[in-house]
């Protein structure tokens, strides 16, 4: 083992350099430097949502296009009231926060990737959605940030359905509902219009720029289902990422963002802050420990490595 005092400890330094990475993008757009505060994206239509709901027009593809539920612009109007570039700023760094959660030290390689760069740099909720995959394993309510915001990634509470696990399927059931009247209540005629834009089913086409997975959701959404359904009846918590991922209603090239919800659920992200909490407050087995899980993953590979030797 090196003790040498002048050893740098890179692991100590993934997470203070992924936030240095963040601050100075975050800090870039909050002072309006080009291009990086150009108004576009889809933390612009979240700030548009300012001067009100438009849904007759919204066009999944669109810049400025709302297409979430009115709740969500009720919810973050605080933040709308704020000038552009700050708006820009704060919300790049609120997104890029659950990815410090999820994945630790591995933040900063994580970002690079092309789908986690689109998505910090675009708003969009890729990550946050992530993030609520685990903590609702917890705190099931939180289901309604994806529900009420792309509705289709609603079917992981398949997860509960198929485990039997009526209480925590209520919850996110009564917690949307809840949240949804109380909107509703508040403002029923956007309601109407986000309602009517469900209605028309409006899809983008390929070609014009724009790069999403040419699958139908009807195909997408079965396959989500059974793979949701699958992982449920065999305790396999990583399928739902995936279940989550494929149920959206256009897969664009930021959206396997979501995925990275599987790294604190496997052997090799059992110390991010994510995955530390996944196995304090969520056992991954019920009666197994993740520690001997551990140890019997390693006893395979070191069995494979002897069988590759020989």
């Amino acid at each position: 083992m090196d003790d040498r005092p002048d050893r740098i400890d890179l692991g100590r330094l993934a997470i203070p350099s992924f936030v240095v990475v963040v601050a100075v993008f975050a800090a870039m757009r909050a002072l309006a430097v080009e291009p990086w505060a150009v108004p576009a994206f889809d933390l612009y239509a979240y700030w548009l949502t300012r001067d009100g709901l438009v849904y007759a027009t919204a066009h999944q593809g669109e810049t400025g296009a709302f297409l979430y539920a009115p709740v969500f612009a009720q919810l973050i109007s605080p933040l709308t009231a704020l000038p552009w570039p700050i708006f820009a700023g704060l919300w790049t760094a609120l997104m890029a926060a659950p990815l410090a959660w999820l994945a630790g030290r591995y933040a900063l390689a994580v970002v690079l990737i092309p789908a986690a760069a689109i998505c910090v740099a675009s708003g969009q909720l890729d990550l946050v959605f992530a993030a609520v995959i685990l903590l609702g394993l917890r705190w099931p309510a939180l289901w309604a940030l994806p529900i009420l915001t792309k509705v289709t990634p609603g079917i992981g509470l398949l997860w509960f359905l198929v485990r039997g696990e009526w209480k925590a399927l209520g919850i996110a059931a009564v917690a949307t509902a809840g949240v949804a009247a109380v909107s509703a209540a508040v403002d029923p005629v956007a309601w109407a219009g986000w309602i009517g834009m469900l209605a028309r089913m409006d899809f983008p086409e390929l070609g014009g720029g724009l790069w999403f997975l040419p699958l139908p959701l009807g195909f997408r959404l079965f396959v989500a289902a059974a793979l949701i359904a699958w992982g449920a009846a065999t305790d396999r918590r990583w399928v739902l990422p995936v279940g989550v991922c494929l149920s959206l209603p256009t897969v664009w090239l930021n959206s396997p963002t979501i995925l990275v919800a599987i790294l604190p659920l496997a052997a090799a992200g059992a110390r991010t802050p994510a995955g530390a909490w996944v196995r304090r407050a969520v056992p991954s087995l019920p009666g197994v420990p993740f520690q001997l899980q551990r140890r019997e993953l390693e006893r395979q590979l070191e069995r494979w490595r002897r069988r590759l030797a020989t």
